[in-house]
């Protein structure tokens, strides 16, 4: 069994965003050569997180407004975890309602997406560098 693993990075400009993700992780199945597998993408960081959904930009609209309304980002003081100086803990809330990793099987040589299936990063508390793990195994 081979296994692949690198580190992407990205720098979202502002607090929170959603980037299509598919063509760097498609990039790197090709660089591991592995044709049947599984392919782990995986935020990590608390404060940012990778999906899979359509690539349509009133559903990520629609995402923006949901999350706001469960974790709303402000007041900043009716979070806990911001008593610490943060100002995040929306942040980390909204991560762990879209999730942390996504694991996609490998079949020939690519990606085995179900019709309009992408993967996404989605940044919670941007503006600075953040990275995602690009994890594939298989034959």
């Amino acid at each position: 069994m081979k296994s692949y693993r690198k580190e992407l990075w990205f720098n979202i400009s502002t607090r929170r965003g959603f980037m299509n993700i598919t063509p760097q992780v498609e990039k790197c199945l090709q660089e591991s050569g592995i044709q049947e597998g599984l392919c782990l993408v995986n935020a990590m960081h608390i404060t940012a997180s990778i999906f899979i959904n359509d690539d349509e930009n009133g559903l990520h609209h629609d995402y923006e407004k949901w999350l706001e309304s469960l974790a709303p980002h402000e007041p900043v003081d009716q979070y806990r975890h911001n008593d610490t100086g943060e100002d995040n803990a929306d942040a980390h809330m909204k991560r762990q309602i879209m999730g942390r990793e996504v694991v996609v099987a490998v079949t020939n040589g690519q990606l085995d997406f179900g019709t309009w299936e992408q993967i996404f990063y989605g940044e919670f508390d941007g503006k600075r560098k953040k990275r995602v793990l690009v994890k594939i195994i298989g034959e």
